[in-house]
């Protein structure tokens, strides 16, 4: 139906224009000395016509000819991108199904169709899953050698030299970064690792709160990282009093309330005779959350003037948990401390019935020397040995 209209369109417009060339008895008169020309307006009109198409079809042609070279360059380097980019998504792939030879050979193919500190990265860290310590020092340099490669190349070469344990090699290569200016969240998350693995918990807590700040670590984990590095600043403190004590003061109250936490700190305070500032911190965390490992833990806290009303709260804590081994032990020995040995004895004895623990059979034969029953004494500390040993 549209190839109807357009042909009547057609044949109308044919119509319009012979009608209109026979109504014009118009004429243009060429004069060139000594010779004139009389040439009808209808002639000169289609003449000039078709000389506006003729040239304007000369002009395209001649402007495709001219662009040919430029189309073929452009075709040539069109395919060659879409080569790299099969082989730099191969590469990928190979690297994510663990086939690090294969995405080396994929590697090379796209390096040598597009040069690129990316794809030198891939081939570093394909050759670092292979140990290839010699094509990974060539990947990497090749990386270097591409613009904007340097801060890159330092980023993966301080990742693998924390990968493989050599903490100067990844150090040095982290102060290259500070000394390009470069500062990122990458970067800090190395500084952080490095940090860790050194034991430098005060540089952990520091880039921790950086990383926090910079919104790249998630809360939970950085209260966790936080928490360990504090802990692991208590146990570089054990036996001095003044740092334990002081320490114990700076303890956020989310960290007091910590059962796990208390756990970790309650033994070094008591090496030093300050069990009894955590005593009121290990009841409160008690009450609120049951925790057997705590309850375990508890007599540490009934030191000095103070053990009296520890223990009292400890049988109180009985009568809501009667079967709880950790509580028994920890009663055991408080009524050790104080020289109810009966008491003691009993606790101790139904604390091993419910979980026999290397520790409450040592706690035993300690109790059994001081009531002058060396056999019996003999065989707590020999199972004491035996459950220590497996």
């Amino acid at each position: 139906m549209r190839a109807l209209i357009w042909i009547l369109a057609i044949f109308a417009i044919a119509a319009g224009v012979a009608m209109l060339a026979g109504a014009n008895e118009g004429y243009v008169l060429v004069v060139a000395p000594p010779w004139r020309a009389q040439v009808s307006l209808n002639l000169v009109i289609v003449v000039l016509l078709l000389s506006f198409f003729v040239s304007y079809a000369l002009i395209r042609v001649l402007r495709k000819t001219l662009g040919l070279p430029g189309q073929v360059a452009r075709y040539r380097e069109r395919r060659r991108e879409e080569k790299a980019s099969v082989a730099l998504h191969n590469a990928l792939r190979a690297l994510a199904e663990g086939r690090m030879s294969d995405a080396l050979a994929h590697v090379r193919t796209a390096d040598a169709l597009d040069r690129r500190y990316e794809v030198a990265l891939l081939g570093a860290r394909a050759a670092h899953a292979l140990n290839d310590e010699r094509r990974c020092r060539e990947w990497l340099d090749r990386a270097e050698a591409c613009p904007g490669g340097r801060v890159p190349r330092l980023l993966a070469e301080a990742g693998f030299a924390l990968e493989h344990g050599a903490l100067d090699r990844a150090e040095t290569v982290l102060e290259a970064l500070r000394e390009e200016g470069h500062r990122s969240v990458a970067q800090r998350r190395l500084e952080l690792e490095l940090a860790r693995r050194r034991g430098d918990w005060k540089a952990v807590a520091e880039r921790v709160r950086q990383l926090q700040s910079e919104r790249a670590l998630a809360g939970a984990e950085a209260r966790a990282m936080l928490r360990a590095a504090r802990l692991e600043e208590f146990r570089a403190c054990a036996g001095n009093e003044i740092e334990l004590a002081a320490r114990w003061r700076d303890l956020p109250k989310e960290d007091i309330a910590d059962p796990a936490v208390l756990a970790a700190v309650l033994p070094l305070l008591a090496q030093t005779g300050q069990g009894g500032v955590a005593r009121r911190a290990v009841e409160r965390a008690l009450d609120e959350r049951w925790d057997s490992g705590l309850a375990r833990l508890y007599h540490l806290c009934a030191q000095g003037a103070d053990a009296h009303d520890a223990l009292a709260r400890a049988e109180k804590w009985l009568a809501q948990h009667p079967d709880d081994a950790g509580l028994l032990a920890s009663l055991g020995r408080q009524c050790a401390a104080a020289q109810i040995w009966g008491k003691a004895q009993t606790y101790l004895e139904e604390s091993l019935a419910r979980e026999p623990r290397a520790d409450v059979h040592l706690a035993l034969a300690e109790l059994y020397e001081r009531l002058e029953k060396p056999d019996a004494a003999a065989a707590h500390y020999r199972q004491a040995a035996e459950r220590a040993t497996v």
